[in-house]
């Protein structure tokens, strides 16, 4: 990916390439309930309860949701804030965090 730019003063145009894009996204599973997933995303996200819901109805509808597409580095970060943030203590069965991958945005 690359962004044409003129460089001041020169009229010379430059090609500046803009690093890759990743997505961070949410699997579904049935050890969570959707208080939890709403928790997780407002705090680890700063999603509002809207955006928060929206993503956790669509996690459970479709078995993933995007979360943020970014640098490779911040992706991996909300990934790991995600495997980290620890079960939900409102049902007995779930032992840890939800799953996220990160993937290549395209």
């Amino acid at each position: 990916m690359s962004q044409t730019m003129t460089v001041p003063g020169t009229g010379v145009k430059q090609q500046e390439k803009q690093p890759p894009l990743y997505r961070v996204v949410l699997l579904d599973d049935d050890d969570h309930t959707y208080d939890y997933v709403i928790e997780m995303l407002q705090k680890i996200f700063i999603f509002s309860a809207e955006q928060a819901l929206r993503h956790a109805q669509e996690v459970d509808a479709n078995g993933r949701t995007v979360l943020m597409t970014c640098e490779l580095s911040e992706a991996e970060f909300g990934r790991d804030q995600i495997h980290a943030y620890g079960r939900d203590w409102r049902m007995e069965r779930s032992q840890g965090s939800m799953s996220a991958v990160v993937e290549p945005a395209d």
